[in-house]
């Protein structure tokens, strides 16, 4: 049977004053994973990205960090499809959701973009959303106002420990979703990110 996924892509903005940033919960999640499975991320021009061979459940993938910044996503992810002849439905992307407190993990395909401005691009670029997500709450700030500042802060102490539990709980799953078990990876995901 052939992988289901076969590009990894991990949302968040390029820098150092960024790196510990609500919004960069993909990032986290795929730089774990690349140390994980000892991938190297090296600087691809032509995609507007960095990215690296894996191999994952014995299934070789594709990882991939836009560095276009978030509102951009979709010119890096929209390359980087094309250029390896990957179909978006074999594509899982790792981002934050706002909708989900921290310490949650969900797998998901297709549907709306949520308000995600890197999801949103890619969304407007590819004309359709058939692809995976995998979510992580960051939790809301409460009021629409405070969305940009929220999402643009660092978690505090709590917050991130449990948002770095949710990424291992994603990593643990992930070999599941690659070899294109999806059903199998969410059910466990959404089991043990309800352990508490």
């Amino acid at each position: 049977m052939p992988a289901a996924l076969r590009l990894i892509v991990g949302l968040g903005n390029p820098g150092p004053e960024h790196a510990r940033n609500r919004h960069n919960a993909g990032f986290w999640w795929i730089d774990a994973l690349a140390e994980q499975v000892g991938a190297r991320f090296g600087i691809d021009s032509k995609l507007q990205a960095e990215s690296a061979k894996a191999v994952i459940g014995g299934e070789p993938v594709m990882l991939l960090r836009p560095m276009t910044f978030m509102n951009h996503s979709g010119r890096a992810v929209t390359a980087a499809l094309r250029y390896w002849k990957i179909e978006p439905e074999q594509m899982l992307v790792a981002h934050d959701d706002l909708d989900l407190p921290p310490g949650t993990a969900r797998l998901k395909f297709d549907g709306g973009h949520g308000g995600q401005n890197g999801l949103r691009d890619m969304v407007a670029l590819l004309g359709h959303a058939r692809f995976h997500r995998l979510r992580f709450g960051i939790g809301h700030p409460g009021h629409k106002d405070k969305v940009t500042p929220w999402v643009l802060g660092r978690p505090g102490r709590d917050e991130e420990a449990a948002m770095l539990r949710a990424i291992d709980d994603a990593l643990e799953v992930l070999p599941l979703a690659v070899a294109g078990d999806i059903n199998e990876a969410m059910k466990r995901l959404h089991t043990v990110g309800n352990r508490e």
